[in-house]
């Protein structure tokens, strides 16, 4: 029988959809919904589930940023054919999403058993979702905004490719959290940042996804589940892209920081009354 049920899994994929780009912690949100389904939030087949679910969202990002990807794989492609393409910056922003993610491979790697034992505890959770909060409100409080996705540069690619490990150790902090306010702090504005946010999440996401293969189909998820769960996820991923990027071209990530808060809250209070286990 398998570990997670078609239906658990449709769940699981929407609530991945949704929150896997919206900086308010998809891991954190998987996490609860795992434990109110009694579905055991540290087991090895669940991590390995929730990670692959994750790459139906990352190739939502792949179709929605078709044109913009094959822009910088093709501007990567000329540069190394031709030295005189190597001041573009597209060539440039290949190389950096590529050196910013060398860091969250060698710390995810080893620090796997702590991932996936200790630091996955609910309380961390919740924990981490108030305390990234504080972090998303002062970023977006002191960043200028004055900066475009033109303007950026390699030390900007590898201070919010690091900040990812924020949200790895950290289940609750939020990836997309995480390098959002990295960028705004470094004065890129809203759309900019979360544009940036979603260009150095791929290799990420989508590594952490397939490496997580074998131990999800191994260890007792059935294959339809995983397909359903990934299926669900791009199509709701796809839909929470497109809203985000209209939501910050006008607005603040207040209302973000609000609803961290008061799920990081909620968490506490499930847990302190033992609704949740940890």
């Amino acid at each position: 029988m398998s570990a997670i049920s078609i239906g658990q899994a449709a769940i699981l994929g929407i609530v991945e959809g949704i929150t896997e780009f919206l900086p308010v912690s998809s891991t954190g949100h998987l996490k609860i919904t795992e434990g109110l389904m009694g579905i055991p939030v540290d087991d090895t087949s669940v991590v390995g589930f929730t990670a692959v679910i994750q790459v139906g969202a990352i190739a939502a990002v792949l179709v929605y940023f078709f044109n913009d990807i094959v822009r910088i794989v093709s501007a990567w492609g000329r540069g190394l054919a031709h030295r005189e393409q190597r001041y573009h910056h597209d060539y440039k922003l290949a190389w950096w999403v590529i050196y910013a993610t060398i860091p969250i491979v060698i710390v995810g790697l080893a620090a796997k058993p702590l991932i996936e034992g200790p630091l996955a505890s609910l309380w961390v959770v919740a924990g981490s979702l108030i305390v990234g909060s504080g972090v998303m409100w002062v970023a977006d409080q002191m960043g200028r905004h004055k900066r475009g996705e033109d303007d950026t540069g390699f030390k900007d690619a590898m201070l919010v490719g690091c900040s990812q490990i924020l949200a790895l150790l950290f289940p609750g902090f939020s990836r997309s959290g995480a390098t959002m306010s990295t960028a705004l702090i470094l004065d890129l504005d809203r759309v900019a940042a979360t544009r940036l946010s979603f260009f150095l999440g791929i290799p990420a996401l989508t590594g952490a996804g397939l490496y997580e293969l074998k131990d999800a189909v191994g260890a007792g998820v059935g294959t339809a589940s995983l397909v359903v769960g990934t299926a669900v996820s791009f199509v709701v991923a796809y839909a929470s892209i497109a809203w985000l990027l209209r939501f910050v071209a006008k607005h603040s990530f207040n209302a973000f920081v609000i609803y961290r808060i008061a799920i990081g809250l909620l968490l506490f209070g499930l847990l302190g009354t033992g609704v949740l286990t940890a």
